[in-house]
């Protein structure tokens, strides 16, 4: 993928206009880019032999990483502001949600900004700024960038980064699954916990025993079962909270060596969300998806989007569908031995994702960076 055409994919998140029903969400600021210029280029670009390209050593390519709910941290922003298109991001953003993130990023409180309706959209737009100080300190990783993925709601800002989606539709419908996936959770007491095992830990005996002893405690048709994998051994689990408590109590008897407790306010990426699929549906449904031109794997499967009836399918599935994680750095990093690997940039509040690269591939995981949002650092990524 030519630079021009990455920052093509890119800048539709300024796209000349919003789609989505009545056109009220905000048009993009008049100091955006040259939105059809960049779109022209990119034409041109496409059309032209791929071969150059092609060859390409894999050492010099680059693969982007989208982090998720749970990542969010008070002053997350702060080193992205010197940045004007950054700063344009949030301007966009405070329109769209109708409050000031840039303001709840900065300054919190903590306990406003874990909420599942603030979080998911304020790691959405702080990773997509992020991309902004990656491209003006190191165009050439946004230029040679071969894939991206994002974890949970990550996944929405990797389409956005690779052209699937503009800025404000992605934002607007990350919005709609936040607010939903916010309500479900406060129907039903429930979380998730983080579970470092070990070879012989059984995760699925430990979730049916869990549900078992809930019954016990009178809960009908109770839920515990793996949400998230993340790296060998290491699982979330997701459900009532009696069942996640269960599991703490008893972690011995599963060969659990730690156990913790996750900031999120529900049980994700399980049935309980079920209400929230049907207006992340419809609001799909009004977004304009195009075929991304970075491939984007997809936390469902681990395989690559194909065509944009796909991405809005695996959207809605994926809420209430374990993130397959472990599966898709493999996918993204498996290769022949002595081949080098892809530069990976994680861009967004935290490290958590790399964390998990060097559990799932060490040697992927030497060429990891993380694109910092906390310090205003001079030093680049």
């Amino acid at each position: 993928m030519s630079l021009r055409g990455a920052r093509a994919a890119w800048a539709r998140g300024w796209g000349a206009g919003c789609r989505r029903g009545a056109s009220d969400l905000p048009r993009p600021p008049p100091r955006a880019v040259d939105v059809a210029e960049l779109l022209r280029d990119a034409t041109v670009a496409e059309e032209r032999p791929r071969a150059a390209e092609a060859r390409r050593p894999p050492g010099q390519c680059s693969v982007l990483l989208f982090p998720g709910q749970g990542s969010q941290l008070v002053g997350m922003g702060r080193g992205l502001l010197r940045f004007p298109r950054a700063r344009e991001l949030y301007a966009a953003a405070r329109s769209v949600l109708g409050y000031d993130l840039l303001e709840l990023s900065l300054h919190g409180p903590q306990e406003a900004l874990d909420r599942t309706a603030h979080c998911q959209p304020a790691v959405f737009v702080a990773s997509l700024a992020a991309v902004e100080k990656l491209q003006h300190l190191q165009p050439a990783v946004i230029e040679n960038c071969v894939a991206a993925a994002g974890f949970s709601v990550g996944e929405f800002a990797a389409l956005v980064f690779a052209g699937a989606m503009e800025f404000t539709e992605g934002l607007y419908a990350v919005k709609i699954r936040a607010e939903a996936m916010q309500a479900a959770s406060e129907a039903v007491p429930s979380g998730m916990l983080s579970v470092l095992g070990k070879p012989q830990s059984k995760f699925s005996f430990a979730c049916l025993e869990a549900q078992e002893h809930c019954k016990t405690l009178g809960i009908a048709d109770p839920v515990c079962e793996v949400a998230n994998y993340l790296f060998p051994d290491c699982r979330v689990i997701s459900g009532h909270l009696e069942a996640l408590q269960f599991l703490q109590k008893n972690s011995s008897k599963y060969h659990f060596r730690r156990t913790k407790m996750l900031p999120v306010s529900g049980g994700f990426h399980t049935r309980l969300m079920e209400p929230a699929l049907e207006p992340l549906t419809q609001v799909l449904k009004s977004v304009g998806v195009k075929k991304p031109l970075v491939s984007v794997h997809s936390n469902v499967d681990g395989k690559r989007y194909m065509h944009p009836k796909h991405i809005q399918n695996l959207l809605v599935q994926q809420v209430v569908s374990p993130v397959k994680w472990e599966q898709t750095m493999h996918a993204i990093y498996e290769r022949k031995k002595g081949v080098e690997f892809p530069k990976t940039f994680e861009v967004g509040p935290g490290k958590q994702l790399g964390a998990i690269l060097k559990s799932c591939n060490l040697q992927a995981w030497k060429s990891y960076q993380n694109v910092e949002v906390l310090a205003d650092d001079d030093g680049g990524a």
